[in-house]
Parts: C-alpha cells; sequence; structure tokens
C-alpha cells in the first residue's frame, strides 16, 4: 500500500507543477507482444509469450511539443508456464500459468529533441486488474499451483495458486516515433507487489514475494 501511495503521490506531484494542456489531447491505439515471467512462483518456472492491445491519450506537458503523460487501457496478457530449457520431461514442463489483466500504465514521456521524427523514452506505474486466470497441466507433484486447489497441504488451508485480483509495479522504455504518429516502444515492468500471495505457504517454497516481470514490443498509432 505504501509503495502505491507513493507512486500515485509522484504522479500527481507531476501533474500539480507542470503545465499540463488537456485541450490538445491526442489519442491512439496500441498492440504488440509480451513475453513474461514471475519470480519466485513455480517449478519448473519459464516464460509465456502473449499479446497486449487497447487504446491510449498523448496530453502535452509544456509548450514545447516534448514532454507527455501518457495512460493507457489496455489487455494485457502475462503469466508463466513451465518450459524452462532445464527441464524438459520433468513433471510441470508442459504447465501454463496464465494471467489476463485490465491494464492502466500511466507514464510520463519525453522525447529527446522536438523533431517530428525523434527516440524518446517513458517511465511510470502500472496497474493491473485480473481479467482471468487460465492454469493448465499442473505438476502432479504440485497440485496446489491450480487456483481452484481446496487447500490442506501441511494443513495450511491458505495455500492455493490463485493470482492477486490486482497488482501493480514500474515501467520503463525506449522507443522511435515517426513524424509523432507510428511508434514502436520497447519496455520494461518489473512487478513490486506479490502475484501469488497463497505460495507463499508452499511446503520447500519460498515466502519471497512472487513478482510478475514483462517485456513488451509494441506498435501505436497516434491520431491528429
Amino acid at each position: 500500500m505504501k509503495k502505491i501511495l507513493l507512486t500515485s503521490a509522484l504522479v500527481l506531484s507531476t501533474m500539480s507543477f507542470a503545465q499540463i494542456d488537456f485541450s490538445s489531447t491526442r489519442f491512439g491505439i496500441t498492440a504488440g507482444g509480451n513475453y513474461s515471467g514471475v519470480k519466485n512462483a513455480h517449478n519448473p518456472s519459464g516464460k509465456r509469450f502473449t499479446v497486449q492491445g487497447g487504446v491510449l491519450a498523448l496530453i502535452p506537458v509544456g509548450r514545447e511539443n516534448q514532454f507527455f503523460i501518457q495512460p493507457e487501457l489496455v489487455y494485457f496478457g502475462a503469466g508463466e508456464t513451465g518450459k524452462n530449457k532445464d527441464s524438459k520431461g520433468v513433471d510441470g514442463y508442459d504447465a501454463v500459468y496464465a494471467n489476463n489483466y485490465l491494464s492502466l500504465p500511466i507514464s510520463f514521456k519525453g522525447y529527446f529533441s522536438e523533431a517530428e521524427s525523434e527516440f524518446f523514452g517513458l517511465v511510470g506505474p502500472r496497474f493491473n486488474f485480473l481479467l482471468s486466470q487460465n492454469v493448465k497441466n499442473v505438476p502432479i507433484s504440485r497440485p496446489y499451483y491450480d487456483p481452484n486447489f481446496a487447500g490442506g497441504v501441511a494443513d495450511n488451508p491458505k495455500l492455493n495458486g490463485k493470482a492477486s485480483k490486482f497488482n501493480f509495479g514500474v515501467g520503463i522504455g525506449v522507443g522511435y516515433s515517426y513524424k509523432r504518429q507510428l511508434e514502436l516502444t520497447a519496455r520494461y515492468d518489473f512487478g513490486l507487489s506479490n502475484t501469488y500471495p497463497g505460495l507463499n505457504y508452499e511446503p520447500k517454497g519460498s515466502n519471497k514475494s512472487k513478482s510478475e516481470q514483462v517485456l513488451s514490443l509494441s506498435l501505436s498509432y497516434i491520431f491528429e
């Protein structure tokens, strides 16, 4: 909760002290691919390829055509699989732990100059609201990876593989804009909250936070 408040305060402070021109807001659409994983959660643990897509707004900050606030609302696939390259043939290698979100990233975006076609960087928080969790082929030895597991291992009813309904993180990215309309963005989002709190109780598991991480590449079109 403290991290949420700190991140929100940072965003609000930026908006309060900067000259934001909402009347000149432009809107766009965005789509891309995600390469995601979760630290300290499953065994075996591998990456998942999935997609994202949605809409964005580009809100000018200041009089120069260089700094912006960019909120987005996107369908955002994340989670992981069991496909660790060192675990082929191991129970759980074919597992899929798919988390699908309605995601709200809010980025501070700066172009490197006022030129029409230019590189840019962005940074800001991301807030994820779970739409669905689809789990397949869980390891026989770890049935509690299933979100519907009723508990009982080591006499602990709190043990289960349910993903949190809400999680958040911080993202940083770089990209290139062609005439401020067609933009390619590479971004890394690092989770700051616990994606699978029920797995903290796994016997002989890790009680470290299950941090969801996503590397993405997206293409956006911003309307005039």
